[in-house]
């Protein structure tokens, strides 16, 4: 029985070229990096080498699973990416849309409750203490004018 490959798999809603390495593939879902690709590629006892169009249904299907819920599979709490959540505490992992959501309820928290960070955001500053008389001017440049002789 030979392998079918797959040009195209569907992964947690995203579509991902079947010619890249399973490590590879998995960064492309916003939410999983090299390290978490590679974690979850161990775990479920696949070679992270191995071209993602030659998986079949059912090991899709576990990869997907990994990758949604990567606790499930003992990867480590460091690894994932929401961290002692604001509103249950707990550590999850979010990916894609969900990832995009909490990020910006996280923002528009900050903006709320007016801390530093979200008082820089509404301004357009930059929030993490980079200085800022030669960058983030966003278009105008400020320098010395000469006087005309005449």
């Amino acid at each position: 029985m030979e392998e079918e490959f797959k040009h195209m798999v569907r992964i947690a809603r995203k579509d991902i070229n079947g010619n890249k390495a399973i490590e590879n593939a998995l960064t492309d879902i916003k939410g999983v990096g090299k390290g978490l690709s590679k974690a979850i590629s161990i775990v479920i006892g696949y070679d992270p080498n191995k071209k993602i169009g030659y998986l079949s249904d059912d090991e899709l299907i576990k990869l997907e699973e990994a990758v949604k819920n990567p606790k499930k599979y003992n990867i480590p709490d460091w690894m994932l990416n929401r961290q002692n959540d604001y509103e249950t505490g707990e550590t999850l992992h979010f990916i894609e849309s969900d990832l995009t959501m909490c990020l910006r309820d996280d923002l528009n928290r900050m903006k709320k409750t007016r801390s530093y960070k979200g008082r820089r955001h509404e301004v357009g500053l930059p929030v993490r203490g980079q200085r800022t008389k030669s960058t983030f001017r966003k278009g105008q440049s400020v320098g010395v004018r000469r006087r005309r002789r005449g």
